[in-house]
């Protein structure tokens, strides 16, 4: 409402100072005809600029969102669909939710360094486009990660600094993922399962494992495979869980028999327990007779 009757006004004016000749007559202006002018032209302009989110610089010759050092502690809402570069770095955030960049379609690089992430919505990651080239979230907290919260992207990754738990669903990950190479041997365990090497047998290997502080690409190289432990402990919980299943098979059997037997004997006494019938002398005649 506002607008309508400000560029109203301002179209009146200018009209009345230009003599009514439009355009030509701009040259003739004088400051507070231009003035208005410019007023007009960033209206015009305002409404057709997209909105930069609360405490983020936006670039729009870029379609840069710059977010950095914000003190967030969320992923920002108003993220224009048309970004490209979003920069998230350098602030608190902690979780990332699963429609969080769903509307970016257009996102080719997403900065989430150096914040306070330790866990990824189931899904969070697979909403990227397909145009997605780099994803850093390296200096973070995650411990935990799975091939379903980053889903098919192949973009390339920055993983390294998090305190990773080295196991069979991070060493499955990692060989799906496209790892910057040069950051690779960042991606440090900070405790582990027990994992098996060539020639090598199987250990306790106490609360943070084995191999805390190494590399894990290092750790793959030299044979240890996390995922080993994973399939023999299925095997075995496997194996373990037939057993009881036969094993309360065959006590059922047993159980059934005997309480069979018991009663049969049951039976078999209780017969022995009844008066045999009498023979009448008829019937003792007749049989001596026949012999």
């Amino acid at each position: 409402m506002l607008w309508g009757y400000g560029e109203a006004m301002c179209v009146g004016w200018c009209e009345k100072r230009c003599g009514g000749r439009g355009i030509e007559g701009i040259k003739g202006l004088d400051i507070y005809s231009w003035l208005c002018v410019m007023a007009l032209l960033s209206a015009l302009l305002g409404q057709v600029t997209p909105q930069c989110p609360d405490r983020c610089h936006c670039a729009w010759d870029t379609f840069t969102v710059v977010c950095s050092d914000a003190g967030l502690r969320d992923i920002p809402d108003g993220i224009p669909p048309e970004t490209i570069f979003l920069h998230l770095e350098r602030n608190y955030i902690r979780s990332i939710p699963e429609s969080a960049f769903s509307h970016l379609v257009h996102l080719q690089d997403l900065y989430l360094s150096h914040n306070r992430i330790d866990s990824l919505s189931t899904g969070a990651l697979r909403h990227l486009g397909p145009k997605l080239r780099l994803l850093d979230l390296s200096f973070n907290q995650l411990r935990h990660a799975s091939r379903e919260e980053f889903g098919s992207t192949r973009a390339k990754m920055r993983l390294f600094h998090n305190p990773w738990h080295c196991d069979c669903t991070l060493q499955e990950l990692m060989e799906t993922l496209n790892l910057e190479p040069e950051t690779v041997i960042g991606i440090i365990c900070e405790s582990s399962v027990r994992g098996v090497g060539e020639g090598s047998r199987w250990e306790d290997l106490g609360s943070q494992g084995e191999h805390s502080g190494q590399p894990l690409v290092r750790l793959l190289d030299s044979g240890v495979n996390f995922c080993s432990l994973h399939r023999k402990t299925t095997d075995v919980a496997m194996l373990v869980t037939m057993f009881v299943w036969f094993f309360m098979v065959i006590v059922y059997v047993v159980y059934y028999v005997r309480q069979n037997q018991a009663e049969a004997r049951r039976h078999l006494e209780y017969l022995k327990s009844l008066p045999s019938p009498r023979k009448t002398p008829i019937e003792t005649d007749t049989l001596s007779t026949g012999f």
